[in-house]
């Protein structure tokens, strides 16, 4: 083994020890509202009591119930409990997709106390974002919101079914935002101190404008207090926005995992860059293979761009679609070299 295949060994297991490893992947959040969905961006002078919140965003939350056929045959078993919201009127939710997930059967009580079917459109296992459709039209639909506008210290409203109770309130404020939690694949969270609890994966998360700025999605326990985290409305809303126009989720690819690299590792390993993104694998047949991406490459700057995090490739992705062409500045071999990658659509086994 060559030195330059020792010391990126030695790299690549560092990270994979630190958690510092991750599978590029994105959604593509939208930047400004379409036709097909209802997205407002907060607005100065609209901002709403508590109360007024709730009895405007309360009635489009429900209830989101799973069942499974029973292991003996005698019919099927409830086997999970979530939250959902409508966002728009002919009957389109949205929930985590860890809710459905696995599940023979999607059943959706209103706020009517009425209980359908519902058929699951599409979902992102990386994003823990699922579409449903129910059989039904003139249902109250909840406005989403511009996450990317979110200030932290604003008013966070948790509105969903946990432990089976139908629309409990909470209020919080917003703690941070692109947050990534360690272990979990899902990045670029919303974290909020508004109580959540099991039950409540998949139910809105709003401002004080009466907007969904998030799903809320998962709880990180602590001694005394938890910590609930929200997958951002614009991720919600291009995945919504793919299923709307495509009839399926559509995952912008360019095949490759990274792990970052600080100035600490640069100087331990005596690399030529103090950061960037070290390649750690290239999927075959991947944009990135096509483009001579290799394992062990060092991307420094994307379109043009510095990368320090991974979040900022992810962004880079995130703003264009399949058949765009990305441009990655690369270190290798002590040379710097310009790569342009075209984006395809992520394939169905990696998702």
């Amino acid at each position: 083994m060559n030195g330059r295949k020792v010391t990126l060994a030695l790299i690549l297991g560092f990270l994979l020890g630190i958690g510092g490893y991750h599978v590029v992947q994105a959604q593509r959040p939208v930047n400004k509202p379409v036709s097909t969905m209802r997205i407002v961006a907060p607005a100065a002078g609209v901002v709403m009591s508590i109360p007024d919140v709730v009895d405007r965003v309360g009635p489009a939350v429900v209830q989101v119930t799973t069942t499974t056929e029973s292991l003996l045959g005698l019919g099927e078993e409830t086997t999970g409990l979530g939250s959902g919201v409508i966002v728009r009127p002919d009957g389109y939710i949205v929930t985590n997709r860890h809710v459905i997930e696995g599940h023979s059967t999607v059943r959706v009580t209103l706020a009517s106390g009425k209980m359908v079917t519902g058929r699951v459109l599409g979902s992102d296992p990386r994003a823990d974002i699922a579409i449903l459709r129910i059989d039904q039209r003139n249902l109250p639909a909840a406005a989403l919101g511009n996450s990317d506008r979110l200030r932290v210290g604003e008013t966070a409203i948790a509105i969903g079914n946990p432990l089976g109770l139908q629309r409990t309130v909470t209020v919080g404020v917003i703690s941070a935002t692109g947050r990534d939690v360690p272990g979990l694949a899902l990045n670029n969270l919303i974290q909020t101190d508004a109580a959540i609890n099991p039950g409540n994966s998949g139910g809105p998360l709003c401002n004080n404008r009466a907007q969904v700025i998030g799903l809320n999605t998962i709880i990180a326990r602590a001694p005394g207090a938890g910590l609930g985290f929200a997958v951002p409305s614009n991720s919600v809303a291009a995945i919504l926005k793919s299923v709307l126009e495509k009839g399926r989720v559509i995952i912008p690819w360019v095949g490759i995992a990274y792990g970052s690299i600080t100035p600490e590792i640069a100087q331990a390993y005596d690399l030529p860059v103090k950061q960037g993104l070290i390649v750690g694998e290239v999927e075959p047949n991947s944009p990135a293979a096509k483009a001579g991406i290799q394992k062990g490459d060092i991307i420094t700057h994307v379109n043009g761009k510095p990368v320090v995090e991974g979040d900022e490739l992810q962004e880079a992705i995130r703003k264009i679609e399949v058949g765009d062409t990305i441009t990655f500045k690369i270190a290798r071999d002590g040379k710097r070299l310009d790569v342009r990658a075209k984006l395809a659509e992520m394939p169905a086994g990696l998702q």
